[in-house]
């Protein structure tokens, strides 16, 4: 077989740095080139300024193949094109609400991602989810309001209408209209994104017309400069290349890191290694993926704030790199997530930049200025700075020992900061496998990137894994694989039927298979081969987890699915239906990428020789370290660690007990000859290291818990809206870490284990190994009814209780008076459902269903749909087991001893942390009245010397007869909440937050009711009260909404619940942020699209409340309207308050405006509703609900 003569081939990576080039020449050899992404001065591109250093005069170019970080950093500053979003009428503010819960928990000033579009033309028009035509288009009013934007300046479209995923006509005549009025840039949302979802197809369309006209520009300019008759292909962030015309906005936005994913696995695969994880580390950020024969892809994803519904490289992104700040906080040692950059940079770069991640390692002497390149200093021929190092090292110990009195060398901190990033990164790591079922013990880490090799080793080794693969272009592994990729078009369609049901599947899985592929050719790309791959994603009826099976008959499909979710999940539902989400078929084009290079070394006899030996920090020593050169090493070379192996793109540490061998492909294979000695010899003292590392171990237990819960449970309460929390316990019950979820469960989930532990220890059997209970019993450690506590003690192996892990979630139905169990008028709590009191659920390993079933119907007002409790509850089992077993490994690697004195060490930390902002608080008081006239009182005495507070609630109303009685638990929840959101950092919430903190609740107020007082707004509604009266006595932010707004509806079979957000209060120094949710509850909402195809009604309008925040020098933030109509009669429940009594502003800042509720009937009839209320729906009504806006602060 002849082969034609080649030209060259340019596989570039242009990233936020650096741009790495290969480069192939015609005789099949590589060449790589490394320069700077931005150079002013010296090019206009780098990518071009590379190909031109590189060419030899005269020679051809037979393609050029790049990733790109152009469109990804267009996106992270705001600098894409001017965008109009046209979105079906009452939805203009979907994107902006989003599902309106708040990025960070314990801000009080929330930060919302800011839209990418400028203006929005609201489209008259309305399709049903079976695609009757609720209302005509408008295309008059259409026409007129694109005209208008288009005369203002805007060339770019985001065209979103409801439903048009699936019936198109209406988005299609939008989108002609459009064309003819001039727009140069028409993202349709049905060709952008064809899935399910208003919010994330929105999101992705208005990314795809604000990026597209950048990369165009980004095109023209590299083709002009290189001649527009040169084959110009892009990386996709789908793994695949295309061609420059038709590389996209919204798939652009992995480029660059994808092309890491191709060449980590292309050159494993040749290594003989199928099972890897990839690492790549840089200067700001570290990329980690999982591979396994196959591209892991992600299908929802958020980058920079924006909901991504495109199918994209599954990487996951931590912010530890090289460049990572390195601190001391006065306890802890911190490591990111701020990073030095490449201006000032880390600062041995002699720019008076911070200690970094790479300072910490040429402080330890593995960075070495004589083996590094010398292009520091003014004329950029200096070394690396080593006395600025080691100054700020010494300057960071004499701090630690003052402010702890602990005295540690610079080689030690520097040591002690590298531990913490290596955790970080291993975190990292952990979520893409081992959440996901992966054994990475039996993987290999794949190492690239610059800063990978100085840190392969300890991760592998934090990890358990036992082999690290460096190849011979890790330094550019991300350009190199631009050039091993294929060309690769997905065409994907919503189907969302049953897997029994699936009619003309396979006619148009063939129809999109052959447009798949002849779109592909189209690209008049040379390739080998094409072939086509279905695959459909698949879920259980009523869930919204989709897996990935490959196409085939119904029961390949079945058992393709049941097998992969017993193995990300634990368990399967037989009983339960499967639907079939999406139909996806991906073209791969097979390009000749040539010969396998070269590079150009033989076996070589002998031992190798070192270069120069140093003295080297690892592990907690100082080693006379050997230093390699990489070039030198033949293959068969072995070194053993301690030993450095330095070369021009990277440096690669060799840690003790490791082996590096070159292969013979000249891949760096490092293997742990010495098994890992146990880390059991840290001691029970605090040190400022290991604190952190606990701190986030701790955490990453709770939050793996939570991705257990939310992954496996049955509820969309739980697995959608998230209403659920995870945390863990000492023996004692103090509250040691937790999830980010719910903070109205975090405060209060302890009195839960100590009611267990105190009962139990009476009972005459006490807890066994192998137990699990569960209570909602509010007067027992409960908060209101639907909020089902799981609790697991956790003992060790001699039968000796060491902790305790608990799961509450929000179950959709515990029984009660109205379908959802959120009674707006109860006046008992056995009105609010099944009352379930320390109940064994679990024992001797065995779940006790029958039992379980037979109390979920006892009672006057059972459960409605015990399944779907006891499949959540499951969940929670499944979560705790989750929890036990990651503790029980940490006293198997640390001891009981070291893992129980840092359990207290973080409690003091956090106290520490609290008592050092209440020696800067005042005392003060306030009053806030309910809507029923009850009255929240609050003083609050600061000792500042002492650095503490009593916070007396006397004077508060006695409990009422409605159900707006709060527990003490909810109370505590409350203050510790409001105590961890005045400490501006990253502390983690714990019961150490209120050691400092004397809590007084009168016995019989409502703040601490008896039996049988009903409580189920208690919980939602009191609590936001009580945190709000907490602010106000501090004068710390004006009052946010001050209610949830719960909205349930529902019948006998089904039973929906939802709280709706609202503005936000203001700060002394901040503005009250619109439509998100506040302080005690942070419940996602489902999106418009998914709700109308699980129930029978309409979301009409969803829109922020604009003016309803409260005037001031800074503004509240403004509430929201939400109007939904019914198709079937129903049952509607509004649970809320702030409907008489505005939340107030602060330091003569207005008050936000009220809520309001009414009924809009289909015969004409309006009809107001109560803050408490209960109506019956018919088909063709609507509910409108008016949030409240938050206080303003400060006077105007």
């Amino acid at each position: 077989m002849t082969h034609e003569p080649r030209g060259w081939e340019f596989w570039i990576d242009r990233g936020g740095t650096f741009t790495d080039i290969v480069a192939r020449r015609p005789d099949g050899s590589l060449v790589t080139h490394k320069l700077l992404s931005e150079n002013p001065e010296h090019y206009a591109d780098a990518a071009v300024a590379g190909v031109r250093a590189l060419l030899p005069t005269g020679a051809s170019i037979d393609a050029v193949k790049m990733g790109t970080t152009v469109a990804t950093n267009a996106l992270l500053e705001r600098k894409g094109e001017p965008t109009v979003l046209a979105i079906t009428r009452g939805h203009a503010d979907a994107l902006r609400i989003g599902y309106q819960a708040r990025p960070k928990l314990f801000e009080r000033h929330i930060v919302k991602p800011e839209a990418l579009y400028d203006r929005v033309i609201e489209i008259d028009e309305r399709m049903s989810v079976d695609g009757e035509v609720l209302r005509p288009l408008d295309e008059d009013a259409a026409r007129r309001d694109m005209r208008a934007a288009h005369d203002a300046g805007f060339r770019a479209i985001a065209i979103v209408l409801l439903h048009g995923f699936r019936f198109t006509d209406h988005e299609a005549r939008v989108a002609t209209i459009a064309r003819e009025i001039g727009f140069s840039q028409i993202s349709v949302s049905h060709e952008v994104s064809p899935l399910m979802k208003l919010v994330g197809r929105g999101d992705t369309t208005v990314v795809d017309a604000y990026l597209s006209p950048i990369l165009r520009r980004y095109v023209d300019q590299v083709a002009g400069a290189l001649g527009h008759d040169t084959r110009l292909l892009f990386m996709q962030s789908n793994g695949g290349l295309t061609d420059a015309r038709a590389f996209r906005g919204k798939d652009a936005i992995l480029s660059g890191p994808a092309g890491g994913v191709v060449g980590m696995a292309r050159t494993a695969a040749d290594a003989g290694f199928d099972r890897v994880i990839g690492f790549d580390m840089g200067g700001t950020s570290t990329d980690v993926c999982h591979y396994a024969g196959e591209y892991e892809r992600a299908f929802e994803t958020v980058v920079a704030g924006v909901r991504m519904r495109a199918p994209m490289m599954n990487i996951h992104t931590v912010a530890a790199g090289g460049g990572s700040i390195c601190g001391f906080d006065g306890a802890r040692l911190r490591v990111g997530p701020a990073s030095a950059g490449a201006v000032p940079g880390p600062a041995a770069y002699r720019r008076g930049g911070p200690l970094t991640v790479t300072d910490c390692n040429v402080m330890l002497g593995k960075l070495r200025p004589e083996f590094f390149p010398k292009v520091f200093g003014p004329n950029a021929d200096q070394p690396l700075d080593v006395e600025a190092v080691t100054r700020g090292f010494e300057a960071m110990a004499a701090e630690i020992a003052s402010a702890t009195g602990k005295a540690m060398t610079p080689q030690a901190i520097a040591e002690g900061f590298v531990t913490i990033a290596v955790e970080n990164m291993a975190k990292a790591v952990r979520q893409i496998s081992i959440q996901r079922g992966y054994d990475v013990t039996r993987y290999v880490l794949a190492c690239f990137g610059g800063a990978g090799g100085q840190h392969a080793c300890l991760v592998a080794d934090a990890l358990g894994m036992t082999k690290v693969m460096i190849h011979p272009f890790a330094g550019v592994l991300s350009a190199y694989g631009m050039g091993l990729a294929d060309l690769r078009l997905i065409r994907e369609e919503t189907v969302e039927r049953s897997l029994e049901d699936l009619g003309d599947l396979a006619a148009r899985a063939a129809t999109l298979a052959a447009d798949a592929e002849a779109d592909l050719r189209a690209q008049d790309v040379p390739m080998v081969s094409v072939e086509t791959v279905a695959t459909l994603r698949v879920k259980y009826a009523g869930t919204d987890t989709p897996l990935v099976v490959p196409f085939g008959q119904p029961a390949e499909v079945r058992a393709a699915f049941e097998d992969l979710h017993q193995r990300r999940f634990g368990f399967t539902s037989p009983t339960t239906p499967l639907v079939v989400e999406t139909l996806s078929v991906e073209a791969i084009g097979h390009a000749n990428a040539g010969a396998e290079p070269s590079f150009g070394r033989t076996s070589g006899a002998g031992a190798p020789k070192a270069i120069a030996t140093v003295e080297a920090r690892m592990a907690g020593a100082l080693h006379k370290t050997p230093v390699f050169d990489r070039e030198a090493l033949p293959i068969g070379a072995e070194v053993l660690g301690p030993a450095v192996i330095r070369e021009s793109t990277g440096t690669t540490v060799v840690e003790p007990g490791w082996r590096a061998t070159v292969d013979a492909r000249l891949n760096l294979i490092l293997d742990r000859v010495v098994a890992l000695p146990s880390r059991r010899a840290i001691g029970t003292q605090a040190d400022p290291v290991m604190l952190e590392v606990f701190n986030n171990l701790f955490m990453a237990v709770a939050e793996e818990m939570g991705f257990a819960l939310q992954n496996t449970a049955y509820s969309v309460n739980i697995k959608e809206r998230l209403d659920f929390s995870c945390a863990l316990f000492d023996r004692d019950g103090n509250l040691i870490a937790n999830a980010p979820h719910m903070p109205v469960h975090l405060g209060s989930m302890g009195d839960s284990v100590r009611a267990i532990r105190d009962a139990r220890l009476l009972d005459g059997r006490g807890l066994k190994p192998g137990d699990v209970y569960m209570l909602n019993a509010p007067y027992n450690g409960g908060t209101h009814l639907p909020d089902v506590t799981v609790v697991m003690p956790v003992f060790d192996a001699a039968g000796a209780l060491l902790f305790y892990v608990a799961a509450r979630g929000h179950q959709g139905d515990i029984g009660g008076i109205t379908p959802g169990s959120m009674p707006p008028n109860s006046k008992t709590v056995e009105e609010e459902g099944v009352l379930i009191e320390n109940f064994l659920l679990v024992e001797g390993g065995r779940f006790l269903e029958a039992e379980t079933r037979a109390l979920l119907a006892a009672g006057k007002w059972p459960a409605r749909n015990p399944d779907q409790n006891v499949g959540d509850l499951k969940a929670q089992i499944a979560a705790c087991a989750r929890g036990a077993e990651a503790l029980t490994a940490m006293v198997a690697e640390f001891g009981q001893d070291v893992v129980e004195a840092y359990m207290a060490h973080v409690q003091n930390n956090a106290e520490e942390a609290v008592r050092r902002v209440l020696a800067t608080m005042e005392s003060g008081s306030f009053a806030y009245e309910l809507d029923d006239s009850a009255v929240v009182e609050v003083a609050i005495t600061v000792d500042q010397k002492a650095r503490t507070a009593r916070v007396d609630f006397s004077g508060t109303s006695e409990q009422v007869p409605t159900n707006f009685n709060a527990p003490a638990s909810i109370c505590r929840a409350a203050a510790l909440y409001v105590f961890r959101t005045l400490v501006d950092d990253e502390i983690p919430m714990n019961d150490g937050c209120l050691r400092p903190v004397e809590l007084v609740i009168p016995e019989g107020s409502m703040l601490r009711p008896r039996y049988p007082a009903a409580v189920v707004a208690g919980n939602v509604e009191t609590s936001q009260v009580v945190v709000d009266a907490l602010y106000g006595a501090l004068g710390v932010m004006a009052a946010a909404q001050g209610t949830m707004n719960n909205f349930t509806f529902g019948d006998d079979r089904r039973q929906y619940y939802e709280t709706i957000c609202g503005g936000s209060g203001a700060g002394p120094d901040f503005d009250g942020t619109d439509a998100v949710q506040t302080h005690m509850t942070n419940s996602r909402l489902t999106d418009p699209e998914v709700l109308e195809a699980r129930y029978p009604v309409l979301v009409e309008a969803f829109s922020i409340r604009r003016g309803s925040g409260g005037e001031g020098t800074h503004r509240g933030g403004d509430g929201v309207v939400r109007k939904i109509g019914f198709r079937e009669p129903m049952i509607a429940t509004l649970l809320s308050n702030r409907r008489r009594v505005p939340p107030f502003g602060l330091e003569g800042g207005q008050p936000g405006a009220v809520g309001a509720a009414r009924v809009e009937r289909a015969r004409g009839g309006v009809e107001p509703m109560a803050a408490t209320d209960l109506v019956r729906v018919g088909a063709g009504d609507a509910i409108v609900i008016e949030t409240p806006g938050g206080g303003g602060w400060g006077r105007a």
